[in-house]
């Protein structure tokens, strides 16, 4: 073996190295975003997807570039695992509106009765089959893993297009600022300790259902603040 070879094999074991530590990175990272999911998203398939990037990225690493291999590589694994989650379905435009009908009837209901409605009460309410009411909520709880500019932009295209990141931020930050300091931290905790609704749950000793609406009702107040009809 010339030294080219001898080379070339340690650069290859190193990168081999690299996915071997950190595998058990990338599947903690799975199961965190997988708690976030319907029950019909596989874990095993976010794993799959994950170490598949984690590989692609052992290949691409220079560590003179950047000496932090995991800093570098961590974005790119969750990002791939998102594009997995965007490419399950595309929401129609009927189904955006069915989702937006079910988190306003959801929020009015739990007012009322401080829990969530049933797919049967929603259904006669909305008048739509039972079946429509669960592909939308599954739907609706994929997207909610997305950034919270993201799941602005599918559900208001049209006001939304041109309105750049920043701005989106800017306008959460505003409207966190002027909620309650339990409401603050639910949606820290949820977005960037990205800790799952029953973990939030278990912390603050509060229903997984009024965590769900205080998220809901975040998107909500943002919408309305940059223009959209929530009608």
């Amino acid at each position: 073996m010339n030294y080219e070879q001898q080379q070339e094999q340690e650069q290859k074991q190193i990168k081999n190295q690299l996915v071997v530590k950190y595998i058990p990175a990338v599947k903690k990272m799975a199961y965190k975003l997988s708690e976030r999911l319907p029950s019909n998203i596989e874990l095993e398939e976010l794993y799959s997807i994950g170490i598949e990037e984690l590989v692609r990225r052992s290949l691409y690493y220079d560590e003179s570039l950047n000496d932090n291999f995991w800093g570098y590589a961590k974005k790119r694994i969750y990002g791939s695992m998102l594009d997995f989650l965007r490419g399950l379905d595309t929401i129609s435009r009927s189904s955006r509106k069915l989702v937006k009908a079910i988190d306003k009837e959801t929020t009015r209901y739990y007012n009322e009765h401080e829990e969530d409605p049933t797919n049967e009460h929603l259904s006669v309410a909305l008048e739509e089959t039972v079946e429509k009411i669960k592909e939308a909520k599954i739907a609706s709880e994929i997207y909610s893993t997305m950034p919270i500019n993201e799941q602005l932009h599918i559900f208001e295209e049209s006001v939304l297009d041109n309105i750049e990141h920043e701005v989106i931020m800017e306008k959460v930050v505003v409207i966190m600022e002027g909620l309650k300091d339990r409401e603050r931290l639910i949606l820290q905790l949820y977005y960037f300790e990205e800790l799952n609704l029953k973990e939030i749950s278990e912390t603050l000793d509060i229903t997984q259902s009024r965590i769900s609406q205080i998220h809901k009702n975040l998107l909500v107040k943002i919408r309305q603040t940059l223009g959209s009809n929530d009608e």
